[in-house]
């Protein structure tokens, strides 16, 4: 990622940030009058922050060297970031001040070893791939293939889940909450870029996908980051219908970029009969493969 395009989404991130606080919620006087800009102004993100005004203003325009910890921490209090914008805004000025760092992490890895699909196959009770952080599926268990027999039924291999959400439309069906999964899958992959922005296979699936897909560009543009952990999703399956099933994304240490993603259901759950019947569909298939 070229250097104006970094200090570009370090802009473009911060006036993002503070458009969408108010003054009140800020905890600053409304002295009224008509405002000039949504949200808070450079001068108000200052003055929580306890800096100048010339100061903040460098830092939103992307001039960033020299930036501390300690400035970095007094913009994420005053502009409300959470833990993972808090780790983008961190990214993105790394980035800026060392435009040839090498990355600490493949996220592009196109292959897993022999171990990790030993865990994914002793997992029988659970849906489980491994993904790299481009959000490709290099590896599955027998119920994660079920599960997910659409989105790997693809042409480009390895599959992609962001090509999935916003390209082919039975993602629509499959996702319940198509609009949340959109939005992580978006947040994940602005996450990466900030921290692999030489990552020119990131690049290219980012820049294909905001020419294939509108609603790709738009929440692109939005700025939201994301780190896909823990929580419910809920699916439409088109043999077994409705599965809302935990996840769990956990990260792999031996292998940094690579996540184990993990699929259950509580034995007494909603939609237990339903996962059930997707056990034992797969459970068919590999006795007939045997």
């Amino acid at each position: 990622m070229p250097a104006d395009t970094v200090r570009e989404d370090i802009r473009t991130f911060l006036t993002s940030r503070r458009a969408r606080i108010t003054p009140k919620e800020a905890g600053l006087p409304d002295f009224g009058g008509r405002r000039q800009v949504s949200g808070l102004r450079r001068s108000e993100v200052a003055q929580l922050a306890a800096i100048s005004v010339e100061y903040y203003t460098r830092i939103e325009r992307g001039n960033v060297g020299g930036v501390s910890e300690d400035i970095l921490d007094a913009l994420a209090r005053a502009l409300r970031l959470d833990d993972v914008e808090r780790a983008h805004l961190a990214a993105l000025v790394r980035a800026a001040n060392n435009p040839h760092r090498v990355p600490d992490r493949d996220g592009g890895i196109s292959h897993v070893r022999p171990s990790l699909q030993q865990i994914l196959d002793a997992m029988t009770g659970a849906a489980a791939f491994v993904r790299n952080a481009h959000l490709d599926i290099l590896a599955t268990n027998a119920l994660a293939r079920a599960l997910y027999t659409e989105a790997l039924d693809s042409d480009e291999q390895p599959p992609n889940l962001a090509r999935f959400v916003f390209r082919d439309p039975r993602a629509r069906r499959f996702y319940r909450n198509w609009e949340g999964i959109a939005h992580d899958a978006v947040g994940s992959l602005r996450t990466e870029a900030a921290r692999n922005p030489a990552d020119t296979d990131l690049a290219d699936l980012i820049d294909e996908l905001a020419t294939c897909s509108d609603e790709f560009a738009q929440r692109w543009d939005d700025h939201d980051v994301e780190y896909y952990r823990s929580g419910q999703q809920r699916f439409h399956h088109p043999d077994v219908g409705d599965l809302d099933l935990d996840y769990d994304a956990l990260e792999v240490p031996a292998d940094p970029g690579l996540t184990i993603v993990t699929y259950t259901l509580a034995a007494t759950g909603r939609h237990a009969a339903a996962f059930a019947r997707l056990y034992g569909s797969q459970a068919s298939t590999r006795r007939s493969q045997g």
